[in-house]
């Protein structure tokens, strides 16, 4: 974890250097675990994260980078992004991306998205050709909810999403669920969410590829986030 914390750290004073000379922001962030569609990533243990960004007009490019843990393998997570986000403010907002998943020492692999967002509602697609490297397709439908409470600063979220494609097949009865509720709030420059997380996988089927030991645990669990946004 120390030499993960020590990377982060790096890439974090780099950036920040950039930032001042560009129109450059990045986004530190401690998680008390990282989820992905409902399964721990680092093994519920305390994640550092950054996230890179420059928008130009309707376009976005991004990385992002984790500490991760599967019980061996490699010990972060690099993602590139690119998206495009075009339609009005009073009507429905689309948005659509590419990220490219990798893990140095590891796998890689790329997914497209489509995203609609009306309000405090959106809903997106996501699909791979070779999901984790395994040559074969995976889906992701979700829909998330962002209700804002006022101008206080709080909101309500929630989120359900399904997880469906020839990558399970074999496993999970065919795919599976998670699901998400939750809050965040902005104190001054920092951002804070509090979510509790769960799925409807059954760690106990001999099929299932994921447990419930530390490595892709799959127990429901309240995750607490901090970030901010740089430069202030």
């Amino acid at each position: 974890m120390t030499k993960g914390r020590v990377y982060l750290a790096g890439l974090t004073l780099a950036v920040a250097a950039t930032a001042a000379q560009a129109d450059i922001t990045f986004t530190p962030a401690v998680v008390s675990d990282y989820d992905f569609r409902g399964v721990s990533q680092n093994a519920t243990d305390p994640a550092v994260q950054l996230g890179v960004d420059t928008t130009s007009g309707p376009i976005h490019v991004g990385a992002w980078t984790s500490q991760v843990n599967f019980g061996g393998g490699s010990s972060t997570e690099i993602d590139w992004v690119a998206d495009y986000t075009f339609g009005g403010e009073d009507s429905v907002k689309w948005n659509s991306g590419i990220v490219y998943y990798t893990y140095p020492g590891g796998s890689s692999y790329p997914e497209v998205w489509f995203m609609g967002t009306m309000g405090w509602f959106s809903a997106a697609v996501r699909y791979s050709h070779d999901y984790f490297n395994s040559s074969q397709d995976a889906a992701y439908v979700e829909g998330n909810l962002a209700f804002p409470i006022g101008d206080s600063g709080f909101a309500l979220t929630a989120h359900y999403g399904v997880s469906d494609g020839q990558f399970w097949a074999g496993y999970n009865n065919g795919g599976y669920s998670d699901y998400s509720i939750g809050a965040t709030a902005t104190l001054g420059k920092f951002n804070l969410a509090l979510k509790w997380v769960d799925n409807d996988i059954d760690a106990d089927d001999p099929l299932s590829i994921y447990t419930e030991e530390d490595a892709n645990n799959t127990e429901d669990r309240v995750i607490l986030s901090v970030s901010t946004t740089l430069p202030w």
